[in-house]
């Protein structure tokens, strides 16, 4: 997914890292360099909002945390799928 202009971090890295940004867990630089992608890339943006929605979902859906190795599975799966789709295997 890209909208086709260039950026100092590329969309595939950005969507990788989604999870990780709604969650709060980059760093300080990694956080607005992601932050300035996703004001200036709308198919990022739309991706950002579809996982974001589901979170929320799945939180309001769940009582107890997920494990920390169940949700290292889930991300390496999710990880696992983008590649996929964007046809890097």
């Amino acid at each position: 997914m890209s909208c086709g202009n260039p950026h100092a971090v590329p969309c595939a890295e950005v969507l990788d890292r989604v999870y990780e940004f709604i969650d709060g867990e980059v760093d300080g630089q990694r956080r607005h360099e992601i932050k300035e992608h996703l004001e200036e890339c709308s198919p990022c943006l739309q991706e950002f909002g579809l996982e974001e929605a589901v979170k929320a979902i799945v939180k309001r859906s769940c009582s107890d945390p997920a494990p920390p190795d169940l949700r290292a599975k889930v991300l390496s799966h999710i990880a696992a799928a983008r590649t996929e789709l964007r046809g890097d295997v």
